[in-house]
């Protein structure tokens, strides 16, 4: 699977002692998500081999450490299974995140997907001179160096909190937390807790704390499609998809309107507004999804969670802020639901695949291929079921040249045995 220069017989376990770079006859994937499980199972299946490097200590490790308690998946269990393996049969239409971590784990087993963790990837770069790809990476113990041919970035949307610059945030004498490192209401109970953040992770957020008896209001500054999650007991996600299979996407999107109109209320008299485009054509466009109700709105039309239609102006010291419609709130606790950001910017050199923020800039469905063996799976803003069909494709393309020079490789072995066999002289061998 790797050998140093010279060969070692493999450095799939530990960290590499040495900065002797190790060659790699597989691709390097990049990030233990399950965009990195997704690609790493195709790929065993088909024999070839693989070096995951992982910074955290564990697989999927936004899951295990960055989540909320409460979270569940949003999309029924057949939209956010990975390939090869389907959830357990006993698993609900929405598994929890515990239920989820379990998944992963189970499916890191069942393909053999042992991850080198506690790696960093500090740059990963091109060099012409070898027609290889060069990454470097850091651990608490020790550098390490990869040369490969093929890079597969699986670091996903959602690598690093997005944490924005309000005036005067530093000087707020209240708790300030981040979505990332929210856990429970449980500690916010009798706070008023402003949610920056209108998010599927604002909402949520905001009804937990609601039902953990603190006063949330969220800041509602942008328009949003929320749509409910359900529609007669089917799910919103499922129905558009078998929807668009017979009509125009515009005329789905009208059809879902309507039913989140009937189910849901008018919500502009709460302070949200819809923008102009459709949620569908609005995801697909400008990759913003839409928020699936899971009880915030009832909350919302009962008055327990208060929506704020107004940007933040600044943040006093006193525990009051200022927003840009003019009133001012007096607040226990922040959290911001200000979401994530990638991260590729900061270690991978290269400017052709990836734009500046961190993303392809080829669209869905062409993002997942650049040049020179780089590949990106989990960059599609369609979730888990995004980043599987991203993995499947990024591992047969790999696939199908592994297959052809291994028959270069067996053809030109076979070679060298016939000629060897002809030549019936012995061989002096010098050192």
């Amino acid at each position: 699977m790797a050998s140093s220069l010279p060969f070692t017989n493999d450095c799939h376990n530990g960290h590499a002692a040495s900065r002797r770079p190790m060659l790699i006859s597989g691709p390097v994937i990049i990030g233990a998500g399950p965009s990195g499980l997704a690609t790493a199972a195709c790929l065993r299946e088909r024999g070839v081999p693989f070096v995951i490097l992982e910074r955290a200590d564990c697989i999927a490790s936004l899951w295990q450490k960055r989540t909320y308690d409460r979270l569940k998946l949003h999309l029924p269990k057949q939209f956010c299974q990975l390939p090869r393996l389907p959830f357990p049969a006993d698993f609900p239409e929405y598994p929890s995140r515990r239920q989820f971590i379990d998944y992963l784990e189970s499916y890191a087993d069942r393909f053999d997907i042992r991850p080198n963790f506690g790696e960093t990837v500090r740059s990963a770069r091109y060099d012409e001179r070898i027609g290889l790809w060069h990454v470097r990476t850091i651990s608490t113990t020790s550098e390490a160096e990869y040369l490969c041919q093929w890079l597969v970035v699986a670091t996903g949307e959602n690598a690093e909190p997005v944490l924005p610059e309000i005036d005067g945030l530093a000087d707020f004498q209240g708790d300030v937390v981040h979505a990332s490192d929210y856990k429970s209401g449980e500690a916010f109970a009798g706070k008023r807790v402003l949610v920056v953040g209108c998010g599927n992770s604002g909402m949520e957020i905001s009804l937990d704390l609601c039902n953990h008896n603190a006063y949330p209001s969220m800041v509602v500054r942008s328009p949003v499609h929320v749509l409910p999650r359900e529609v007669m007991g089917k799910s919103t996600f499922e129905l558009a998809v078998a929807l668009m299979k017979w009509l125009p996407l515009q005329l789905v999107d009208k059809l879902l309107l309507v039913l989140a109109w009937f189910l849901l209320g008018n919500m502009e008299k709460f302070g949200i507004k819809r923008p102009a485009m459709g949620p569908l054509e609005l995801k697909n466009t400008r990759g913003r999804t839409p928020v699936l109700d899971v009880g915030a709105m009832e909350k919302i039309r009962s008055g327990k969670i208060n929506v704020v239609p107004a940007g933040i102006k600044r943040f006093r010291s006193s525990n009051q802020v200022d927003f840009s419609n003019g009133d001012t709130l007096d607040f226990d606790s922040i959290v911001l639901a200000t979401g994530y950001r990638s991260n590729v910017p900061s270690w991978l050199q290269e400017g052709e695949f990836f734009n500046d923020k961190g993303y392809p800039k080829s669209p869905f469905p062409n993002g997942w291929k650049g040049r020179k063996g780089l590949y990106a799976v989990g960059f599609t803003r369609r979730g888990l079921l995004g980043a599987s069909s991203d993995a499947m494709k990024v591992a047969q393309d790999i696939v199908s040249v592994w297959i052809h020079e291994t028959k270069l490789q067996k053809k030109g072995r076979s070679s060298s045995s016939a000629c060897a066999s002809s030549i019936r002289r012995p061989i002096s061998v010098q050192f």
